[in-house]
């Protein structure tokens, strides 16, 4: 069936939460469907207790998703914008994701952790970020950033069944974007598997989340061009596909790898000292935002946001054409 992002996101926390009564939604405004609709009729399914509009307190939710995890339930925690997040990160980054470590495997954190990212309707610098670098820094922590319907419904499901914490940023720009998804259930989709989205022969080309319909252009008007780019869209950043990228830059000698965050320490830096590691013989770039704070007008923002075009031109210029 056809859906878009959004609706693949809500149906597959709908199918979890009908298969196991564990599962259960905290946040600010999931009882009146959340920001963006994702929770739209849980309420009236479900119940006051089992979908939890909580105080706008990032910390509170946080914590309570975490404690409530630690004791045999399986929260859905809602951060509403990852930019929020950051209010939570005490309870993320020290508690959460360590808590299976500091207590030698005995305590376990079958969280997931939403937060719509990126850029959307010029929202200006403190609703606009894509800070998956910070969190794939994290030991304790998965890190998915899907970009198409499928690909987010199955990684929420995965994550929702996972025994430990799942961090799932979704494009907000995306939201609306459509693609089929599976017809009667949705599926797990493994962390760790990049999907090959377009083979090639010049130029491997790597993005995620928001970046990849960008990529999607970029290698259609780079084909236009004479030149072939493979495009792999990693899915996860961690766990993520190193063996898919390398072999692919093996075959093509050139890697370029995209992303909307901020260029400076990105994950695209991770992405090309890992294939360099590996001995891979090849020419690298990266296109990112660059190290400014996101804009409000509309004009500058675009200015500023990396698209097709600078995908094109970085690939021109890695190629020597």
């Amino acid at each position: 069936m056809r859906a878009t992002l959004l609706e693949a996101v809500r149906l597959a926390a709908l199918q979890e939460m009908r298969r196991d009564p564990r599962v259960w939604v905290l946040g600010e405004d999931v009882a009146r469907g959340g920001l963006f609709g994702q929770y739209r009729g849980f309420l009236d399914e479900f119940g006051a207790a089992r979908i939890v509009s909580t105080p706008i307190s990032e910390a509170t939710i946080m914590g309570a998703g975490l404690g409530a995890a630690l004791v045999g339930t399986r929260p859905i925690v809602e951060m509403r914008i990852a930019d929020f997040a950051l209010c939570a990160m005490d309870e993320l980054v020290n508690q959460a994701a360590k808590a299976r470590y500091m207590f030698g495997g005995q305590a376990r954190v079958p969280m997931v952790i939403r937060m719509p990212h990126g850029i959307w309707r010029n929202s200006a610098a403190q609703h606009s970020q894509m800070l998956e670098a910070w969190l794939a820094h994290i030991p304790g922590l998965t890190v998915a950033c899907p970009a198409t319907p499928a690909d987010a419904a199955g990684l929420l499901v995965t994550a929702i069944r996972s025994d430990d914490p799942v961090v799932l940023l979704e494009p907000k720009n995306l939201w609306q974007s459509e693609g089929e998804i599976p017809d009667g259930g949705i599926p797990p989709l493994p962390f760790g598997e990049a999907a090959h989205l377009r083979g090639g022969r010049d130029l491997t080309l790597v993005s995620w989340s928001a970046m990849v319909p960008e990529a999607l252009r970029a290698a259609e008007a780079l084909a236009a061009e004479g030149i072939e780019a493979e495009l792999l869209d990693l899915r996860t950043l961690w766990p993520w596909d190193a063996t898919a990228v390398s072999e692919s830059v093996a075959r093509t000698g050139h890697l370029l790898v995209a992303h909307e965050a901020v260029e400076t320490a990105g994950f695209g830096a991770e992405v090309v000292a890992t294939v360099a590691e590996r001995g891979v013989p090849h020419r690298a770039a990266r296109v990112g935002f660059p190290r400014v704070p996101v804009p409000f007008a509309p004009p500058l923002e675009q200015a500023l946001k990396p698209g097709a075009e600078r995908l094109t031109a970085a690939a021109r210029r890695l190629l020597g054409r």
